[in-house]
């Protein structure tokens, strides 16, 4: 009896020995083969810049109809299963074939590139809360086209709430299925986002912390069952080797293990990290890159269980630009085009914009064309015009509207104020940071110490020193004197302000 039993036990193992390693092989194959490949395509910083080429080292990126054609070949590699996303500041700083129109014509572009959800940077609401709310649902403006009809993809903010109520000005997520699993995407604006738009356009909303938002509604995701979560945050951040620094680094940190992928923008860099097990992209500017994130998604957890990117530049060589794109923009350019090209100047030498920076000689000479310019128009004695908004360079030769326009491209108007003399040093002061001055100065000069970012001395323009005493007017432009939190101190020591 005994012999019988050990015989039967016997043949069991070795059934057993033969067939678990069978259904063990099955499992873990039908597990590599069932998994859904998900691709998701981002942009980042389009700033409307729907028909400028940007020419580095004599390449040149960028422009929407190229850019469509990377897309959608792209796509094609996975047709039925990508998404195409973006992360904030699509529009607002544009060039004037989308900012004459109110932005229209980068929203119908992108209607027609197929976007699935985005989210907002800080210079959506450089016209104000209600501007952008009818960019995205829609009504005329007068400046726009007439029947304009919104945005038909969802913009998802999950930390801008109104002040009164402490509602959300727009949904935190959407969710989007693809292939029969469940993708949630949560969307977050920097929280300094007031200090770099007009303070009047946003006096009814506030920016909460976006990682908090983040995870209040992870948890309202994961309530749902969605464990594979993107967010697209508005937030900057910088490569360092294999993984990120900067706000972006802090915030992937800081948010739910459940989160996938993080979309970051603002600071126009290309990123491509992991941080605390999340994979964090940023696709440079302008359209003139993209970021093609891979995502494997397990279908019975709805875990990403892989996830790796690609940034990928926009290169124009030999490459056709998407003919229906092609086409938008030609109908705006002839929309816009006889102001465009009004040659209103001659420039005999190049010159460079932007933001001062540190060294014996800190100015450029565009800075200062346009701050000298402002003090011509205000009949001032001094100007500050602030780097950030100078946004391109002055090429040499003929000059037109658009050059102009696509080197200032913010409307912004002019406002001056009369200020002691003693002010000027601690307003000077107040826009040196770490990385330098902030401000391009007509009307007079001075010297700062880079190591104690302080004024040393101020002078006129025949060398003489300027007179503490007396009383001069100042030109800046309206962000600088209504900016949230008078980082430029001209409302603290300005008086009697006049607009042109």
């Amino acid at each position: 009896m005994r012999n019988i039993f050990f015989k039967r036990f016997f043949n069991l193992l070795v059934i057993a020995a033969l067939v678990l390693p069978i259904f063990s092989s099955i499992s873990i194959r039908a597990h590599a083969e069932d998994t859904v490949s998900v691709k998701l395509l981002s942009v980042n910083d389009l700033h409307g810049k729907i028909d400028v080429t940007g020419t580095v080292n004599n390449v040149d990126y960028g422009r929407a109809d190229y850019l469509t054609t990377y897309l959608k070949a792209r796509k094609a590699t996975n047709p039925d299963n990508t998404l195409i996303i973006h992360s904030g500041d699509m529009i607002g700083g544009s060039s004037p074939v989308s900012a004459l129109l109110q932005d229209e014509p980068t929203v119908e572009i992108m209607h027609a590139i197929g976007f699935d959800v985005g989210t907002v940077g800080n210079h959506e609401f450089d016209e104000g809360t209600q501007e952008l709310l009818r960019m995205i649902h829609g009504g005329d403006h007068p400046n726009g086209t007439k029947g304009y009809k919104g945005m038909n993809f969802p913009v998802v903010a999950a930390n801008v709430e109104y002040k009164d109520t402490g509602k959300l000005v727009f949904d935190p997520y959407a969710i989007k299925e693809v292939a029969g699993v469940k993708i949630g995407f949560i969307g977050v604006a920097t929280v300094e986002t007031p200090n770099m738009v007009m303070a009047t356009g946003i006096q009814d909303i506030r920016f909460t912390d976006e990682a908090a938002a983040v995870n209040k509604y992870t948890e309202e995701l994961k309530a749902q069952g969605i464990k594979a979560i993107v967010v697209l945050a508005h937030v900057p951040g910088d490569q360092s080797g294999e993984t990120a620094t900067g706000q972006i680094a802090k915030l992937a940190k800081s948010v739910d293990d459940e989160v996938d992928v993080i979309i970051a923008a603002h600071n126009h860099v290309k990123l491509n990290a992991i941080v605390d097990n999340k994979l964090v992209v940023q696709a440079w500017e302008y359209g003139k890159a993209f970021a093609d994130i891979d995502l494997k998604i397990d279908p019975v957890t709805g875990d990403i269980v892989e996830k790796h990117a690609e940034i990928v530049d926009v290169i124009q060589k030999d490459v056709t630009p998407d003919p229906e794109i092609s086409a938008i923009l030609a109908k705006y350019h002839k929309m816009v085009g006889p102001i465009l090209n009004e040659v209103v100047g001659v420039a005999s030498v190049p010159m460079d914009g932007g933001y001062p920076i540190k060294g014996i000689i800190g100015d450029n000479a565009l800075g200062n064309l346009i701050a000298d310019g402002m003090n011509y128009e205000m009949k001032s004695d001094f100007a500050l015009m602030n780097g950030g908004g100078i946004r391109d360079i002055l090429g040499k030769g003929e000059i037109t509207w658009e050059n102009l326009f696509n080197i200032q491209p913010f409307n912004n108007t002019l406002i001056s104020v009369t200020i002691p003399g003693s002010a000027l040093e601690p307003i000077l002061n107040a826009q040196i940071s770490s990385y330098g001055p902030d401000v391009s100065i007509g009307g007079f000069s001075y010297t700062w110490n880079s190591r104690t970012n302080k004024v040393v001395n101020i002078y006129l323009p025949d060398g003489t020193p300027i007179d503490k005493n007396k009383t001069y007017s100042l030109t800046v432009n309206n962000y600088m004197y209504e900016h949230a939190t008078d980082k430029y101190k001209i409302r603290q020591y300005g008086k009697d302000p006049s607009r042109t």
